[in-house]
């Protein structure tokens, strides 16, 4: 599916401003695109690690918080920390033990179960609790357990620390620390909960050590990267100073992590974080218990930690597998009702994992470009699904609109949880599709990246990608740069990897070639080859045998403009025509559309790419097509009347904008 380049408006007097900021035009654009508007804010932004941390006692009950905890340290009193079983959840565990038992503290932890006690504080482990311990400390929940704090009253003390929004009232707590309580003056409201966390520990210190360095900045900086919270203000400094933590002086349990993921000795970044360490924290939480990924990152010892990491990488492929099965399974349920054609997917499995069908949400996502839920059918007749959105459509606020059909639900704009009866599912499919449709225009299903400005990748050069380097940490709030080159000729496309599913070609002119790379895309080699592109990349460093160059790392690829010439019917005919005779000869049609493309031109006449392409998605949104799913490519069903075009809104929206209804 083609992004559309979205182009930031021009700056004003743009030299004036890199001079002002002391930085090159490059960079001050950048920058400017970020929302900084003055030397200040540059400085703070490019050297986190010079800013100070606000002082944690500006948050609201912290002082209230640090002497109850004060309190429970010298008299020895028994300390529970709670958890969650996402990595922002185990990360923060970990660090407030890890800094409470450095205090002489006696305390463990808790972390629910996701399948059988779902996510925050549930009633019956706040009973038996209350006959173990004196002082419950929450991290990354709690902050919306009213009843359920209420009912401890008199029996156990409670501290909450959470980040997410509260509601309109607050649980009757010990204290409650959360940056987005309406009467909290703290200054930084975009802290994860291993943030908050991170500073009552600060905080801690500061009263019993007289010095606010917490112990475990790395914790914090894995759990910030993996909430996708904003990596601005504090944030910042916490993920660059964790980052270089991490490669210089690991905990023995990041170290065992880093190992299994191959990343032992190199240059850490915020991708390193979350692509690569933090699922496999993750899938402890989703398949097995969240209380191996807490033992992971508090273990004393690398022989102590070596074992649980290899598990836990072991349970991260358990947990690609297991995704890979439901997406197959929920592409396969959804294939009947013409996936391209609906407003929104909605789609429910006897038994599937709940763990781990958010994650196939996301997936369907990225493929159709519509807002989809996942449901798994539970044996009580409930159904539980994760939610993801599209720009354009507040999952919650869609949700509301339909909760005549819920049981409960909850979450984010662009993602969410809920449940209903089974009973209900046809209902609230109808309705959700309904509200999708109403509230989503052409445009907004039309996915888009965000293009800092066009460049063409031979302009580049080490220095400018060294300068580049000074933006890190990326991460929400502050994306990975990206530049556009429009119309690019490029050469010598191969499929590269173990695998041969990744795409590698030549960039640039004789005197500047540039190598670009391109992952999971190896079957757009001969169209690289054939037909002029445009591009999307990031610029990066390619070192090899002590050599440096520059290298692209291509996030976009699509048809230039002059090969974007949408199929009228005589082409659609012989689209179909030709697909029709290799179902003949073969039984399927075994190619992907940049295959059937070189087939085309090879075999039967010149085809472009975008043409063979938008070909089938219509005859897919028709139902003349669809994926064979057991393998790469299609096939054609049985025709079930004649071919009727106005039926398919890319034909139609197509259509409408270049008068092709009679072609």
């Amino acid at each position: 599916m083609i992004k559309q380049w979205n182009m930031y408006e021009p700056i004003p007097d743009l030299g004036s401003f890199a001079r002002a900021i002391g930085q090159d035009e490059m960079m001050a654009t950048i920058l400017w695109h970020r929302g900084i508007r003055d030397a200040k804010e540059a400085e703070a932004f490019l050297h986190p690690e010079a800013q100070p941390f606000e002082d944690p006692f500006l948050m609201k009950d912290m002082e209230i918080a640090v002497s109850r905890l004060t309190q429970a340290i010298d008299k020895g009193q028994h300390i529970t920390v709670y958890g969650d079983y996402d990595v922002d959840g185990m990360t923060a565990t970990s660090l407030m033990l890890l800094n409470m038992r450095a205090m002489g503290a006696r305390v463990d932890f808790y972390i629910p179960d996701r399948l059988t006690e779902g996510y925050g504080l549930n009633r019956q482990a706040l009973e038996t609790l209350a006959g173990e311990t004196d002082l419950l400390v929450t991290v990354d929940c709690g902050i919306a357990s009213v009843e359920d704090v209420g009912a401890m009253q008199g029996r156990l003390d409670i501290i909450v620390t959470d980040h997410h929004l509260p509601g309109a009232q607050l649980p009757p707590a010990v204290a409650v620390l959360n940056p987005h309580r309406a009467d909290c003056p703290y200054p930084d409201k975009e802290l994860a909960g291993v943030g908050v966390a991170f500073k009552l520990c600060q905080a801690l210190w500061q009263r019993r050590g007289g010095h606010g360095d917490a112990r475990g900045i790395e914790l914090a900086a894995l759990g910030t990267v993996a909430d996708l919270v904003s990596l601005r203000g504090e944030n910042r400094r916490i993920v660059k100073e964790g980052l270089r933590r991490m490669e210089e002086e690991p905990l023995p349990g990041l170290a065992a992590l880093l190992e299994v993921a191959n990343l032992t000795g190199k240059h850490l970044n915020a991708g390193h974080v979350g692509f690569m360490l933090a699922p496999r924290l993750n899938a402890a939480g989703r398949i097995r218990s969240a209380r191996q990924g807490v033992k992971l990152l508090t273990a004393g010892s690398r022989e102590e930690a070596a074992p649980i990491a290899e598990e836990l990488d072991l349970l991260n492929r358990e947990r690609q597998e297991l995704e890979r099965g439901i997406v197959q399974k929920a592409e396969e349920k959804l294939a009947p009702e013409e996936p391209f054609s609906l407003p929104a997917l909605v789609v429910a499995g006897r038994g599937w994992n709940p763990g781990v069908i958010g994650i196939a949400a996301s997936r369907l996502v990225d493929k159709y470009y519509k807002p989809a839920i996942v449901l798994t059918i539970q044996d009580d007749g409930v159904c539980k699904g994760s939610c993801r959105s599209i720009k354009g459509l507040h999952m919650v606020e869609a949700l509301r609109a339909c909760r005549e059909h819920l049981l409960q639900f909850g979450g984010h704009e662009m993602a969410a949880g809920l449940s209903l009866k089974e009973s209900e599912l046809p209902a609230f499919r109808e309705a959700f599709g309904a509200y999708a449709a109403a509230h989503l225009t052409a445009d907004d299903y039309q996915p888009k990246v965000a293009v800092e400005f066009e460049l063409a990748p031979e302009a580049i050069t080490i220095p400018m990608v060294e300068e580049l380097e000074k933006l890190e940490p990326y991460g929400m709030g502050n994306p990975k740069p990206l530049f556009g080159c429009r119309d690019v000729r490029a050469e010598e496309a191969v499929a590269i990897g173990r695998e041969r599913n990744h795409l590698r070609f030549q960039l640039g002119t004789r005197e500047h070639r540039v190598t670009g790379l391109m992952w999971n895309r190896a079957e757009l080699a001969g169209v690289v080859n054939a037909e002029p592109c445009d591009l999307v990349y990031a610029p990066a460093i390619n070192e090899w045998n002590g050599n440096r160059s520059v290298q692209c790392f291509v996030e976009e690829l699509s048809p230039a403009a002059s090969g974007r010439v949408f199929p009228g019917k005589e082409t659609l005919r012989d689209i179909y025509r030709f697909l029709y005779g290799i179902q003949q000869q073969r039984g399927s049609i075994p190619f992907t559309a940049a295959g059937l493309t070189e087939a085309c031109n090879r075999l039967m006449r010149p085809m472009a790419y975008f043409s063979m392409a938008m070909g089938l998605r219509v005859f897919q949104e028709l139902g003349l097509v669809r994926e064979n799913l057991e393998e790469t490519g299609y096939y054609l069903p049985p025709p079930s009347g004649k071919m009727d075009l106005a039926a398919s809104p890319t034909f139609r929206r197509y259509a409408g904008e270049r008068g092709l209804e009679n072609r």
